[in-house]
């Protein structure tokens, strides 16, 4: 194969992953955003990467919202909503900030491949994603894709398939949101 079919390969993998994810998960979590008083994301790896560009643009939205991990992030309190971008569920780091925020009285989302995960099921939120876990051996499903890419790429996807639902919601396009743009580049 040439890598340009390579890419029609992967796009077709991600326009199957759409019709697999519940919207009423996802309005679920959409509204819950638009209700806290902050957002914090957090992801490991490349799924932290998808949770990053996820903050720059609810950020341009005017909404509060942090990268767990950073320095300039505020602290989590009871009100706000952390969102976990896991494919596995089962990192250890991100168990902790979740049994964490629980503990403080914060709503938490997961956003994962194993909605009966550890990260699943402490979540008040879990919104399924396919994809298939980085061991493809046992896995079902299918992908020629190396170990977790589909679920991150259809991670960042759902991220701003997000962002448009909120900026519909909240009244923005582009053109507004461009005032909160960095401007020391």
């Amino acid at each position: 194969m040439q890598t340009t079919d390579y890419l029609n390969e992967v796009i077709t993998e991600l326009s199957h992953t759409t019709a697999q994810i519940a919207n009423e998960d996802a309005e679920r979590l959409v509204n819950h955003i638009s209700e806290a008083k902050k957002v914090f994301t957090a992801g490991a790896g490349r799924s932290g990467f998808m949770a990053k560009s996820f903050v720059m643009r609810l950020m341009h939205m005017g909404l509060d919202s942090y990268v767990v991990g950073e320095t300039v992030t505020a602290n989590f309190e009871e009100g706000d909503i952390l969102i976990v971008g896991s494919g596995s569920g089962e990192t250890k780091g991100l168990i902790s900030m979740v049994e964490k925020a629980k503990s403080i009285g914060g709503t938490v989302a997961a956003i994962t491949t194993a909605p009966q995960s550890t990260i699943g099921k402490l979540a008040d939120i879990t919104v399924k994603l396919p994809g298939a876990p980085k061991d493809q051996t046992q896995s079902e499903y299918k992908t020629i894709q190396p170990m977790g890419s589909l679920f991150e790429q259809t991670l960042l996807l759902f991220y701003d398939a997000m962002i448009l639902r909120i900026m519909e919601k909240k009244g923005l396009n582009s053109y507004t949101m461009y005032g909160k743009h960095a401007n020391l580049e």
